[in-house]
């Protein structure tokens, strides 16, 4: 399952992060890669000894965990250090499928948070792979998209411009994509209709419903 998160991020927000990634230590992205993608990958990354490293990822994380849309599409229980990147002209990183550890934690959900404006590169677009075909996503300043780690996905040669980006993984409370999609339409559905029929039997039963659900799917 797909999510786009629209401002995630206050535009204030991507200004203060663009900034400091301006001014930040860099290295090659490979450095950070599993085995099998260590050889498409060309990008840079922002060093894990840089010291404004810390109060980015800060930032990335606590805005996540805010967020409810993300909360009822990714149920997260750990959510990875966020990595930061650069794409300049003709960097790229071919097909791949993300390490299934990380820092010690399983990924269940892999999620990009785009720091530059689509106007200002061309190509550089996130392709999301599947049996139905692909998905580009190239999405406005301060929002993301969450997709399930399973998937094989690349982002496209940067044609012109500078690409931004943040990319963090997640442990998820409910391992199973399949479960994660019936509780998040269920939730959604649930939400509206209160805003329409406010406490009624019918919600209290589908409370119920999706509660004992949880009960049944929740790894803790």
């Amino acid at each position: 399952m797909l999510v786009m998160i629209a401002d995630l991020l206050s535009a204030n927000e991507v200004s203060h992060l663009c900034e400091k990634m301006r001014h930040v230590n860099y290295v090659d992205g490979r450095t950070t890669a599993g085995r099998e993608a260590r050889p498409v990958k060309q990008n840079k990354q922002v060093s894990r000894t840089d010291p404004q490293l810390v109060e980015m990822q800060k930032l990335i994380r606590d805005r996540l965990m805010g967020n409810d849309l993300f909360r009822m599409a990714v149920r997260p229980k750990t959510i990875v250090p966020p990595l930061f990147s650069s794409y300049e002209q003709g960097m790229a990183y071919g097909s791949h499928v993300d390490n299934s550890i990380m820092k010690g934690v399983r990924t269940d959900v892999s999620v990009t948070i785009f720091l530059s404006e689509p106007d200002q590169y061309e190509g550089g677009e996130l392709v999301i792979e599947s049996t139905a075909g692909e998905q580009e996503i190239k999405l406005a300043a301060g929002s993301a998209v969450t997709y399930p780690t399973t998937a094989l996905h690349r982002v496209a040669p940067v044609v012109s411009g500078e690409r931004l980006a943040a990319v963090t993984w997640v442990r998820s409370f409910v391992r199973d994509a399949a479960q994660r999609e019936i509780l998040f339409d269920l939730d959604t559905a649930r939400h509206r209709l209160f805003a329409q029929l406010g406490k009624t039997s019918e919600m209290d039963l589908l409370a119920k419903t999706q509660s004992n659900l949880l009960r049944r799917w929740v790894e803790d």
